[in-house]
């Protein structure tokens, strides 16, 4: 039973969205998903270090720098990502709000269609 309840997640992945867009529609939610992409770099000397996800936090994969030693760093966002950052970069996955409208419409016709016109008539929920 509670291998059931890991197996069967109710959230969506989104892994069937592509990473070469900025935007795309998930095909198995539907939802619209931004693609993001971080950089986690060296407070002190700048360079580029090699991160992960920790509890929905992006942090470096070692707590000091291999560089100067530095426990400080930060995180960068890229407009796009390029080859030469695709070894340090991460990328997150957001779901962009939309308005859902669900609306439904009925065709009506007379029987004497040719003297009258068809008129639509829409309902909103």
């Amino acid at each position: 039973m509670l291998l059931d309840f890991f197996l069967h997640k109710q959230e969506c992945l989104h892994l069937k969205v592509p990473i070469d867009v900025d935007e795309a529609y998930c095909p198995d939610c539907g939802e619209l998903i931004k693609n993001k992409w971080f950089i986690t770099r060296c407070c002190c000397c700048n360079i580029k270090r090699t991160s992960h996800y920790e509890y929905n936090e992006i942090k470096p994969n070692t707590k000091y720098c291999p560089n100067c030693g530095s426990t400080e760093f930060y995180i960068q966002e890229l407009d796009k990502i390029n080859f030469t950052d695709v070894n340090y970069a991460i990328l997150k996955k957001t779901i962009i709000p939309q308005n859902k409208i669900s609306t439904s419409q009925i065709w009506i016709e007379k029987e004497d269609s040719l003297a009258q016109e068809i008129k639509l008539i829409g309902f909103s929920k």
